[in-house]
């Protein structure tokens, strides 16, 4: 039996509607990849100066990417992680008369859906890191946790559109996603604990066809509502179950730590290294309300919308705590799962203090 989602066809389609990236020289190109490389590096010691947390870098690699490889990395990291799903899809479907061929052609129809998801988001990130992989051990490099992805032709066009300086913008890119190496690097159980949620996550996936049927059609109504505006919603909120909801809700609450908490460094460290960190501020937090109205709609239904409060509410998190207990105190939060905050305590991080710190 195939799997869900052909990946291998969804990687071609994905590259086939690529767009192009800025018109760059090889001597400019050269120079972004070893900036980027060079800013990443420099990042790490700013971040682990300011956090206090110990990160041993080299077991997550920097890559630096142009928009295909960003694509190939995501479609493998799709895989892995629906790797569970396919497993009990396959369970379910064994010895049913059909089953092959039905899952084979819906592979297919889902591998162009996404194929075009991954092209439409593949000129939308500067960067990201990636917890999962390799998806298997590599006995070459058996300490490694993941890997910092850095898609150069998007930092170059965003760079240019907005009119900053590239050496500045560059570094402050690097600074937001080199957080995110440290988070991972330096609390090894952060990885597996992610990784447990989400095959819960799966786990909790509804297998009935008429069960399936009913969501979708739950799923389109809502969908429909959200497009003229009247209810908004993504579509990785469409169809859950309950207990899926659940799963989402602390995977939200995480989520928003680690990019609140990745802001916070970013605002933190810029302005002793980056002298014009106000102006690329203010123009990026402008760019990322902006966009036109199919822009906007795409971004309501990726749920791209909501990365962008789980910026800001996350980071009010880490601001109040900071304030409240000071970094030290707030890096009790990197204990265990335990001390994580829940998507409650995301909007009342008193309540996390008082949780935590007794």
């Amino acid at each position: 039996m195939a799997d869900m989602v052909d990946w291998q066809l969804a990687t071609n389609v994905a590259r086939k509607l690529l767009r192009p990236g800025p018109q760059v020289s090889r001597a400019e190109a050269d120079q972004v990849v070893a900036e980027l490389r060079q800013f990443a590096a420099e990042s790490e010691h700013h971040v682990r100066d300011f956090t206090g947390l110990q990160a041993t870098s080299a077991s997550a690699p920097v890559v630096i990417v142009d928009r295909g490889g960003w694509v190939q990395a995501n479609a493998d990291g799709f895989r892995t992680v629906l790797q569970p799903l396919t497993e009990r899809l396959q369970e379910k479907a064994a010895g049913k008369a059909g089953a092959g061929v039905s899952t084979a052609v819906g592979s297919r129809v889902s591998a162009v859906e996404a194929g075009a998801l991954l092209a439409f988001l593949s000129t939308k990130v500067l960067g990201q890191f990636d917890p999962f992989y390799p998806a298997t051990p590599d006995p070459e490099r058996p300490g490694l946790t993941g890997r910092l992805l850095l898609v150069a032709p998007n930092v170059m066009h965003v760079e240019r559109e907005l009119k900053v300086d590239p050496r500045d913008f560059r570094l402050w890119v690097c600074l937001h996603e080199e957080t995110h190496r440290v988070q991972f690097t330096a609390v090894p159980w952060l990885r597996d604990h992610l990784r447990a949620e989400i095959s819960l996550f799966l786990d909790q996936a509804e297998l009935d066809p008429s069960a399936y049927a009913a969501m979708f059609r739950d799923a389109f109504q809502k969908l429909g509502r959200s497009a003229r505006g009247e209810e908004e919603i993504s579509l990785v909120d469409l169809l859950q179950s309950p207990e899926q909801r659940a799963v989402l809700d602390r995977l939200t609450a995480v989520m928003s730590l680690l990019e609140g908490h990745a802001d916070v460094v970013m605002d933190g460290v810029g302005p002793s290294v980056i002298p014009t960190v106000d102006v690329i501020r203010g123009k990026f937090n402008g760019r990322r309300s902006g966009g036109g109205l199919f822009d906007q709609l795409l971004r309501r239904l990726l749920g791209l919308d909501a990365k962008m409060r789980q910026y800001k509410d996350g980071a009010a998190f880490v601001r109040r705590v900071v304030d409240r207990v000071g970094m030290e105190g707030f890096n009790r939060v990197w204990t265990g799962p335990n001390t994580l905050p829940t998507k409650a305590e995301i909007a009342d991080p008193d309540a996390w203090i008082n949780r935590v710190h007794g």
